[in-house]
Parts: C-alpha cells; structure tokens; sequence
C-alpha cells in the first residue's frame, strides 16, 4: 500500500491559505479539508470569507456548509467526522489537505484527543438553556467550582468548551480534567505541516480590505437574518458579534466596521501565536507556491528513500 500524506496549510486569517490550497489541491490532484471552525456554518457566508462559489467549484472541498448553526459540533466531533472523510479520499489519492486558521481543528486531526466518557442525555441541553438564560459568567462560576485546575486553563469566553466540560462533569462526577492524558494518537498518515506569512503590516493591510470587502458584499444583511441565533456558540464571533451590538443601537456602523478591524487583527496576532508554538511547522510566503511544492516534494521523497 502506498504511503499517505495529510499537507497542513495553516496560517492566520486573510493570509490567503484558500488560494494556496487550492493551488496545491490542483497540482496534486485531491481533495481539500477545511478547518475553519466558523466556515462550517451554511448560515455564515460573508462575515467567515468563505471560498467563493468559483474556488470551491476549483477543487473538492470538505467541511464548507456542513452543518447549521443550530447543530452542536465539537471539535471532537470534527476529528471523528474528518478522519472518516480523510479514510475516504485516501482510498483514491495518496495526498490530502486539510486547510484552516482554528488551531484546536488542525491539532485533533493530528493528534486526536483524549477519550472522553458519554454524556447523560440532556445534560447538555440544560447547559445551553443555562447559558442563554444567564450568560457565560453563570458557565463560569460553575466551572471554577467543579473543576478549578480545569478553570486556570480553558479559554473563559468560549462557552462551547465550558459546556463541555460541566456535561462531563454533571454526567460522571468527575472533573473534565482527570479525563485529559494528553497521549497523542499515531495516525495512518505522515503530516506534513506548511505555516504561511507576510510582514505584520501587510497582513493587517488586507484584513482591513477583507473587511470593507465584506461590508460591500452584505455583511449588515447576513447578520440582521441571523439576530434570533446570536445566542448560538457560533455566532460569538468577530464580525458577527460587532455587527449585532451596531444593530441593537450601542455602535454606530463606523466603529463597528473600526472594532471588527482591530478585533480580527488581535485574532490573527493570537492565531500566529498558536502555530508559531508548533516546531515542525516551515513557514513560507503565501504566494510562494513553487517553494512549498518543492519542499512537500522533497519529504515524500525522503519518506519513500
């Protein structure tokens, strides 16, 4: 049997890891996972740059319109789902990519992670109904009672994985943290990591353009349909949630646009951060396509001496 290689094109937002993917999906002839944990989202268009309709009819992709706001998608569960999809374009090529700025998305397909127990049927959905009816500080408190070491760690406003550890923890009285080794799971596939950058200044130059793209093309529009699920985990993003505060008529529209700027610049600073951590990780421009084919090449040749 042939021997399988997963290519990891990450980098921050705006940095153009569509445009490189694609590249590469066509020079090699496969198919693309995307890991952007916003872009799975068919109500979110505009405001998560999706791949166009021309980009995603240039290679297959996975992972784009896949699921509703409405359905709870963990990370956990993208690792399942994604697996089974990389086991199904493996039996066809013998070269994958999985493209994305969602650090967590990118490290559980390779490395998965630790088994967690089953949750109590409707544990979960009490959680949600809490966290609507109280907001995220109730999540909060709660989780620091339970699971204090857990507390210290997790990011407090992201409210899915503080879900996810009180159902673990109202369902087998043990708290989220015991549950996590963090052993790696060997994959039947080689990574093979690709990191895109450009000057600081350059990148923030085209996040500002992404954004004033994205004004033109409707943004104001596409939040306005969503306003009765803004209490959704997946709505509590950059772009999504400055617009909502100019709706309810605590912003002006200017210093929405002005604070969705600075907000997906502080998210691409924090998405560097995260990948930079990762050593097997080598970094190109984004549009030297002809440097990253040459260094995939060369590790597969290697791997097959």
């Amino acid at each position: 049997m042939s021997r399988k290689y997963l290519i990891v094109i990450a980098g921050p937002t705006a940095i153009g890891k569509t445009a490189a993917a694609i590249t590469l999906a066509q020079h090699y002839h496969t198919a693309i996972l995307s890991a952007d944990s916003r872009q799975f989202y068919r109500e979110m268009t505009i405001g998560t740059a999706k791949p166009s309709p021309d980009e995603l009819a240039a290679a297959q992709h996975y992972f784009i319109n896949s699921h509703s706001v409405t359905d709870t998608f963990t990370v956990a569960d993208f690792e399942q789902q994604a697996l089974q999809v990389l086991k199904q374009v493996f039996t066809q090529y013998n070269l994958a990519i999985i493209a994305g700025g969602s650090g967590l998305y990118v490290k559980a397909v390779e490395e998965g992670f630790d088994e967690l127990p089953n949750v109590k049927a409707g544990v979960r959905d009490n959680l949600n109904e809490a966290f609507a009816q109280c907001g995220i500080s109730y999540l909060q408190d709660r989780l620091k009672i339970a699971d204090p070491g857990y507390y210290q760690q997790v990011d407090l406003n992201n409210p899915q994985r503080l879900i996810r550890a009180l159902e673990v923890f109202e369902s087998t009285g043990t708290p989220y943290s015991a549950f996590r080794t963090g052993n790696k799971q060997q994959r039947p596939f080689q990574i093979i990591k690709v990191g895109l950058d450009m000057p600081r200044e350059a990148l923030y130059q085209r996040i500002n353009q992404r954004v004033d793209m994205m004004l033109a093309q409707g943004l104001v529009a596409e939040v306005e349909q969503l306003l009765h699920f803004r209490h959704l985990n997946a709505l509590n993003t950059v772009g999504y949630i400055e617009i909502f505060d100019y709706l309810d008529g605590k912003t002006s529209l200017p210093q929405a646009v002005e604070l969705i700027k600075q907000n997906t610049r502080r998210f691409a600073k924090r998405q560097l951060t995260w990948f930079r951590k990762d050593q097997q990780i080598t970094w190109f421009a984004p549009d030297d396509l002809t440097g990253i084919i040459r260094y995939i090449d060369s590790i597969i040749a290697a791997s097959a001496a």
